[in-house]
């Protein structure tokens, strides 16, 4: 993790924005309509927002950590829907989006927001 003066609220965050993707992943489902492709694009922008997220409180030397990390999670939520029998059903497919969002997720922090954590900080210890 970055040297961030408030390490201890942003893994909290970390943890509730990890397990909002758990719960929203494993939670049982009734019928209802088919999502299609916005299924998949649901998983891109998740695990994209992990990978940002992620990519803003660990160094770059950290991302390949970070990937790996999520592709693992990833994965073993598309097993657990798999054999839980609540109504989930694990896809390849979903796993496919999952990666190609840690990949969007992890680019972006790379080129673009990177260490945004620290200047979040910054801006905290000016007001």
């Amino acid at each position: 993790m970055l040297p961030l003066s408030h390490a201890k609220a942003w893994r909290t965050a970390s943890i509730v924005l990890v397990a909002a993707v758990v719960y929203a992943s494993l939670r049982p489902v009734g019928p209802g309509p088919d999502l299609g492709h916005l299924d998949k694009a649901a998983h891109f922008l998740a695990y994209a927002v992990l990978g940002a997220w992620f990519g803003g409180l660990v160094p770059r030397n950290g991302y390949a950590r970070v990937a790996l990390a999520l592709a693992v999670l990833g994965l073993a939520l598309e097993v657990l829907q798999q054999v839980m029998g609540l109504g989930r059903t694990g896809d390849p497919n979903d796993m496919v989006a999952n990666l190609a969002g840690i990949a969007a997720g992890l680019v972006l922090a790379w080129r673009r927001v990177g260490g945004w954590a620290l200047g979040v900080e910054a801006w905290l210890a000016r007001r």
